[in-house]
Formats: structure tokens, sequence, C-alpha cells
């Protein structure tokens, strides 16, 4: 499950984002903001990685260990996810002796799962029964 970096660096990415302003080359740019939105939220599309963000967010710094003890999730797993979420910005760590500690990047990710929630529980049925994505 670890991220895999998009194509695109993010300098390009900055340039191609304010699509408000059309260009002959608004296709383009949008198919490129499109695929690194997608690589964001790629990031968030396993459920234990929704679990050691909102973890995160709760508890504030974690390790691995920590975060072990809490899911029903092998080491190894975790260690996985955490590689992901740092690959896509989600997470940032830091070493304290033999140990690193995690966090959530960004504050403006726990407004994202608020408004995830929100979306979920007025489409919950639709949701569970989507035969497409599930």
């Amino acid at each position: 499950p670890v991220c895999t970096p998009t194509h695109i660096s993010a300098s390009e990415y900055v340039e191609v984002i304010d699509l408000t302003t059309p260009t002959e080359d608004t296709t383009r740019d949008l198919s490129a903001a499109a695929h690194i939105a997608a690589t964001f939220f790629h990031g968030l599309c396993d459920a234990t990685r929704i679990e050691i963000v909102s973890l995160l967010l709760d508890e504030g710094e974690m390790s691995v260990g920590d975060l072990v003890g809490r899911l029903d999730v092998s080491q190894g797993r975790v260690s996985t996810h955490l590689a992901c979420l740092r690959t896509c910005g989600f997470v940032v760590s830091r070493r304290e002796g033999r140990f690193v500690y995690y966090r959530v990047a960004d504050p403006r990710v726990k407004d994202l799962l608020r408004s995830a929630q929100e979306i979920i529980l007025e489409n919950a049925e639709q949701i569970l029964t989507c035969n497409i994505v599930n």
C-alpha cells in the first residue's frame, strides 16, 4: 500500500492548479491537476490509513509501537501505511533515540476528514451498495 509519487512535480502542479483563467492548455492542466488530486486521495483510500490519521489527530504524536497497540495490525503493516502517509504528505516524523514519532503534517486534514464524514453520513446507503468501488 505504499503510495507511488505522481509523475508531475510540485512546481508543475502549482502552475496548473489555477484553472480559473482558461488557456489553450486548460485540458492538459485539468488532467494534471486531477492526477495529483487522485494521488492525494489515494493516500487515504485504505481503512487502516484513515484509522492511523484519526488516531494521530486525536492523540497527537504516536510511535509505531503506540499505533500497533491501538490497531489490530502488525508492526510491518503499520510501518508500510505510515510510509504511504508520509510520502503523500499526510504525516511527518521525528526521531527520538531509537523511536520514531509520527504526527499529522497539516491541521486541515481534520477538516478534510470531518467534511468527508458529513458527505458519508448523507450518502451512506449509496456508498455501501456501490458495486463499482466495492
